[in-house]
């Protein structure tokens, strides 16, 4: 009888727990959340949101209206209306007066027919600052801090022409940004970025070669790639360049040297999943544009709006080989030289559509948007 009811409690626990980790790709609502607030210089202050699309593919749509919208005052306040897969945060703020009080700000947003609510105040305990943000966006662990990231500052993006632009169903549209930082942080493992930036140079290089002598050849984009895995690939779990060792250091030079001699590889510890139980985010200045409101709805792959070259995810994407800071084998692209970024975007519905650009260093963040306004080929 007690084994009975052991194997039965067993049972049940077991099935609770594999509840718990249920995950979808469809399906789910988007919850609001609250990151907390900062103090701006005249005495005003800022109240910070992000947001959890429970989904690992679907982006979902929902208007400014009672099903998105802030209070008290008026409905619209900056918010997005199209919601990108999973953790999304320090997305938007909302400037509030120096004599705000103990008032609170609540964001209600409906989608897949549930509500839920975000509520803002200026309690103490949700003062946030740059150091509160890096760790919180994983660049830095619970509680860590150095030099380097109490230095740091966020980058600075600036679009190049206008921010309201009319585009055409089909056609390609060109958004140019400039990007300043302060080279800091540095890149996660700057040894291996740099490895990873070389072999990418070199396969471009081999690539333009082959189209010089055939028409017919092609870039080896694949050994791009697994070079650029391998500079990489056992880095996952790797500490910061300051914590590194003689000892470390002399084994990254065999382990490298054993590369040239047996061509890449992927260590069996870059191929584990993470093991840290929050998030962690690699370091390394990019700029990514994405939709931050759009109209209409949008299907699994968001093909109605494609960006080229492909950007580098804002949301916490923490697949293997994906390309999201959170991801593992993950290093930072090539940064221009003059700090311009170019981009086209392609949209297949007419409607108005803001997009926003972030410049991310890693740990701090800056935003702009531009608006565009697309309308059919026929007149």
């Amino acid at each position: 009888m007690k084994r009975s009811f052991l194997a039965a409690l067993i049972l049940l626990l077991s099935s609770q727990s594999l509840g718990a980790q249920l995950s979808y790709t469809k399906g789910q609502n988007v919850s609001p959340g609250y990151e907390g607030w900062e103090q701006n210089e005249d005495g005003s202050f800022n109240l910070l949101f992000g947001y959890m699309n429970r989904n690992w593919l679907e982006e979902v749509d929902a208007p400014i209206g009672p099903g998105n919208m802030l209070s008290p005052g008026p409905a619209d306040q900056g918010q997005p209306t199209h919601f990108l897969p999973r953790r999304n945060r320090f997305i938007f703020k909302v400037r509030v007066p120096a004599d705000w009080g103990d008032k609170e700000m609540v964001w209600t947003l409906t989608t897949h027919g549930r509500t839920e609510y975000a509520y803002a105040s200026l309690r103490t305990d949700y003062k946030v600052d740059n150091m509160v943000i890096s760790s919180e966006t994983g660049a830095l662990g619970a509680g860590s801090s150095s030099p380097e990231s109490r230095m740091n500052v966020p980058p600075v993006v600036r679009i190049v022409g206008d921010r309201e632009l009319t585009a055409r169903v089909g056609q390609p549209l060109t958004l140019v940004a400039e990007v300043t930082d302060d080279d800091l942080p540095r890149c996660s493992n700057a040894s291996r970025c740099a490895a990873a930036r070389a072999a990418r140079a070199a396969a471009d290089d081999e690539a333009a070669d082959d189209e010089a002598s055939d028409d017919d050849a092609s870039p080896s984009d694949d050994a791009a790639a697994d070079a650029s895995l391998s500079a990489d690939a056992s880095d996952d779990a790797a500490p910061s360049d300051d914590a590194v060792t003689d000892d470390a250091t002399a084994d990254d030079a065999t382990a490298d040297e054993a590369e040239e001699d047996t061509g890449p590889k992927l260590s069996s510890s870059a191929m584990r999943p993470p093991s840290r139980v929050t998030v962690g985010k690699r370091t390394g200045l990019h700029l990514s544009w994405f939709v931050y409101r759009g109209p209409g709805s949008v299907d699994l792959e968001g093909a109605n709006v494609t960006f080229r070259p492909l950007q580098v995810k804002v949301w916490e994407d923490t697949r293997t080989a994906m390309n999201s800071p959170w991801a593992p084998l993950w290093s930072s692209p090539d940064v221009p030289e003059d700090g311009m970024y170019e981009v086209r975007v392609t949209f297949d519905q007419p409607g108005t559509y803001v997009l926003r650009g972030r410049a991310d260093d890693g740990a701090l963040y800056h935003d702009q948007d531009v608006t565009v306004h697309v309308t059919t080929l026929l007149p």
